[in-house]
């Protein structure tokens, strides 16, 4: 992307809540530099007469500097939640959002809701069985499953749209749809007890269900989920780079076993701003630059011989110049931020063999970059097909692993 960012209307946010919540938050950690960067930020929300609570765009980077350097301790969940705190502070998030996942109370008060809602879904089912079997007596279960199959369906007709003889929200509806879509609600496929004694039993299996073990199977759903996401977007010949960049935030498995996590912040001089940041186990930067994956002349055909096109050496070119950036910065930015960037390395993500015109077979791509990278030093040069078949392959080799362990379990 463009070392610039398109500007935008923010609300940003701040209050006794949010300042409670970083207070509590600081609690949590030992070390000594989270704690400063904590200190900063309600030096910020304490430090403007002209308000109760300060807040603004400062607010928004002092937070995310916080999770930065939890992340570079390795303090991954306190990391998310001052990204949450961040995206509250900048408008992104509603209130309610973080009192659901740091407030006990208001985390009972969703599930309430959420019990009722799925009581009231169940209610609308009998009454939908109640119609079926009324109007058809000799109803079967395979006209029950039509019936809701066709209920299905017919749900994604239903959209939100802007007032014009659509559905136009509330933003107390709003705020509730963002409730919603945090929440995640796991069934587990259970018998109906026969008797109090089995549901004593189902009740024991289920309280001696390895927490450990569903975090792992939620974890493999999630990443399946955000690897189709991203298929389906590369697929999509129309996709623009922040439409990728959307599929790809915080999904840094996808690029290998290298990396720790993605880095919160992306801008670290004023004329640098980095697609995905990402911190590699020695705590050194590495780059990931994304280009759109429709691109004619990834690899193209000169008097005979293949190399790389216009597209791919003018992102490599863009690479080369945040590295160089980043060389001459390094003092400043591993004493400000804490991140090491001499000798950062650089990942180029662009095009896809689908894409590519001239005759220019999947193989000769393949084989034109793999010759590419040979002589680069600091920066690699891939294609989104190499990116998903990569992710693909660790998901299955996670998937075969998780299910040996199974069955050394079962058999120890």
């Amino acid at each position: 992307m463009q070392g610039r960012k398109v500007a935008r209307m923010a609300t940003f946010r701040s209050g006794f809540t949010l300042q409670h919540m970083v207070e509590t938050a600081r609690d949590l950690t030992d070390y000594a530099g989270v704690q400063r960067r904590i200190d900063a930020v309600l030096s910020i929300m304490n430090g403007d007469p002209r308000r109760t609570h300060g807040k603004g765009k400062r607010l928004v980077s002092a937070l995310e500097d916080v999770a930065q350097e939890a992340i570079l301790h390795e303090d991954f969940e306190l990391a998310q939640r001052f990204q949450r705190f961040a995206a509250y502070a900048g408008g992104e998030l509603f209130l309610e959002i973080l009192e659901n996942y740091y407030d006990e109370r208001a985390r009972q008060r969703s599930e309430e809701y959420m019990r009722r809602l799925v009581a009231m879904g169940a209610g609308q089912a009998v009454a939908a069985l109640d119609v079926l079997c009324g109007d058809n007596p000799d109803a079967t279960a395979a006209d029950a499953r039509d019936l809701f199959r066709g209920i299905a369906k017919s749900i994604d007709h239903l959209g939100l749209g802007n007032g014009d003889g659509d559905v136009k929200l509330s933003i107390r509806e709003v705020r509730r749809l963002q409730q919603v879509g945090h929440m995640e609600i796991l069934l587990r496929n259970l018998p109906t007890p026969a008797s109090p004694e089995t549901a004593q039993i189902l009740s024991n299996v289920l309280e001696d269900a390895d927490a450990g073990l569903l975090a792992q199977l939620l974890e493999l759903k999630a990443r399946r989920a955000g690897l189709e996401a991203l298929r389906a977007a590369v697929n999509d010949p129309n996709s623009s780079e922040s439409a990728l960049h959307t599929r790809l935030k915080n999904q840094e498995w996808i690029f290998g076993g290298a990396f720790v996590a993605e880095l919160a912040r992306r801008q670290y001089t004023p004329d640098t701003i980095l697609d995905i940041p990402l911190l590699r186990h020695d705590g050194s930067l590495h780059v990931v630059e994304l280009k759109r994956a429709h691109v004619r002349d990834l690899v193209i055909r000169r008097s005979g011989h293949l190399m790389l096109g216009a597209s791919a050496h003018h992102a490599v070119s863009q690479a080369q110049n945040y590295l160089r950036i980043m060389d001459e910065n390094r003092a400043m930015v591993l004493r400000d931020f804490g991140v090491d960037t001499r000798r950062a390395s650089a990942t180029v993500v662009i095009g896809h063999p689908q894409y590519v015109t001239g005759g220019v077979a999947p193989q000769e791509i393949a084989e034109t970059l793999r010759t590419y990278n040979t002589h680069a030093a600091r920066i690699e040069v891939v294609t989104y097909e190499t990116l998903l078949v990569s992710a693909a392959r660790m998901l299955a080799l996670s998937s075969v692993s998780h299910g040996r362990d199974e069955t050394e379990e079962a058999i120890g």
